[in-house]
């Protein structure tokens, strides 16, 4: 029953009801925003021109963060720049809240044009997510700008740049708030750990981000639209650096990956095994509430559990660990770590991957106990979708409860395996 709720949230095209949500919010706001511009005209039309040619600019430039993150940091921060704006070059910046929107909305789609092009489509519910967060400042804030602006003129910027801090601060709040809860829904965790998640991984671009469009709703007052190249280039060679850095990240995953098949592809362990104990330890690691750095850790360490299977001269029947001496377990164990340890990076892995095979009594990290079950239930079930056969390994690994396997692991691991698409098995 829970797996027939869960995949009936899903849409057609893979996404979860949130994120259909917030999509048809985003619609519902583009539309909003170009129809009243166009039922009342466009004020300022060489600064709308502007701001959304940056916009435009910033999301052909997007880049994928850890974590599958799609964000666009040069167009945030000009979308919020242009919500912010006050005056530019001593002309008051009058426009309404829905004019942000649209400018929001038709830069977006314009940038997110050439992607969809060859064959990259932006993601829906990132683009949307940017343009809910512009829109909600926007709102907040351009009632204010007429009083604000007053005040400015007397050479008194400080209450302009305080409602810019307190509003900036709410809406980066409220944007991660609704990333923690889209993520939840997507990688099936406690809210709690997503939340934790973002504020780690995104809320220190995102305040960047917030800053930078501040700066560049200021800095027009004086430097008319010049502010808007001026402020986008060391934004953009910003954007260049993260880009290397998620560039790293994404190679040293498909590096151990490609590690992770030489066991496969030497017959020492069933093809697939190691991709199929690294889904499910995922899978009970948010069961467990682990955070995303820790699971990052525990996904390299499953993924090379059996490595040190290797060094031995006569492969186990299978490659089923679960059946071998455990002495000879806890050897290739020790054998793995250390081919691991030699890589100089991954000491934390080679850790996890070292005490697998220690006894619960022995306290091993938390990672280990999750691979340990997860490598043994894959060893009895391997490939199939029986759910008799999937019933009988679970009833096996109770059987060890409290003295091989976590007791703790084992319930997280019956209720991951209850949602997991037996597809991507």
């Amino acid at each position: 029953m829970r797996q027939r709720r869960m995949v009936a949230a899903r849409s057609p095209y893979g996404l979860e009801s949130g994120h259909l949500l917030l999509i048809f919010a985003a619609v519902l706001l583009t539309v909003a925003g170009i129809a009243h511009t166009a039922a009342v005209g466009l004020v300022d039309s060489q600064v709308a021109l502007g701001f959304g040619a940056l916009i435009a600019a910033g999301e052909l430039a997007r880049l994928t963060m850890p974590g599958n993150r799609e964000v666009a940091p040069v167009s945030t921060a000009a979308s919020l720049g242009y919500a912010l704006l006050l005056d530019v070059g001593g002309r008051p910046a009058d426009h309404p809240a829905l004019q942000v929107v649209a400018v929001m909305a038709v830069g977006m789609i314009s940038g997110g044009l050439p992607h969809l092009a060859v064959g990259r489509p932006p993601r829906l519910d990132a683009m949307a997510r940017r343009l809910l967060a512009g829109s909600l400042l926007a709102f907040a804030y351009r009632p204010m700008t007429g009083f604000l602006r007053e005040i400015a003129l007397r050479d008194n910027w400080w209450p302009a740049l305080g409602v810019m801090a307190v509003l900036g601060t709410v809406m980066l709040a409220a944007d991660v708030m609704i990333a923690a809860m889209l993520r939840s829904e997507q990688v099936r965790t406690a809210f709690g750990v997503t939340v934790r998640d973002e504020i780690r991984m995104a809320a220190p671009l995102g305040a960047a981000v917030a800053a930078s469009g501040m700066l560049l709703a200021l800095a027009s007052h004086s430097m008319d639209l010049t502010a808007l190249p001026a402020f986008a280039a060391p934004l953009l060679v910003t954007q260049v650096a993260f880009r290397k850095y998620a560039g790293i990240r994404a190679t040293y995953l498909q590096t151990v990956r490609a590690l992770s098949r030489v066991t496969e592809v030497g017959g020492y362990v069933e093809p697939g095994h190691s991709r199929r104990v690294s889904r499910l330890s995922l899978a009970i690691g948010r069961e467990l509430g682990l955070s995303e750095p820790q699971l990052l850790e525990l996904e390299y360490a499953a993924l090379m559990h059996d490595i040190g299977q290797l060094s031995l001269r006569d492969p186990i029947p299978g490659g089923a660990t679960v059946l071998a001496d455990p002495a000879q377990a806890a050897r290739i164990a020790e054998l793995g770590a250390e081919v691991i340890r030699k890589t100089g990076v991954l000491h934390g892995v080679a850790e996890i991957v070292r005490r697998q095979c220690d006894p619960v009594a022995d306290s091993p990290p938390l990672a280990s106990r999750i691979i340990r079950a997860a490598n043994a239930y894959d060893d009895l079930v391997g490939g199939s979708a029986d759910r008799d056969r999937a019933g009988a390994a679970l009833e096996r690994l109770r059987l060890g409860v409290g003295g091989e396997y976590d007791p703790a692991v084992v319930e997280a691991m019956a209720r991951a395996i209850d949602h997991l698409d037996p597809r991507g098995v």
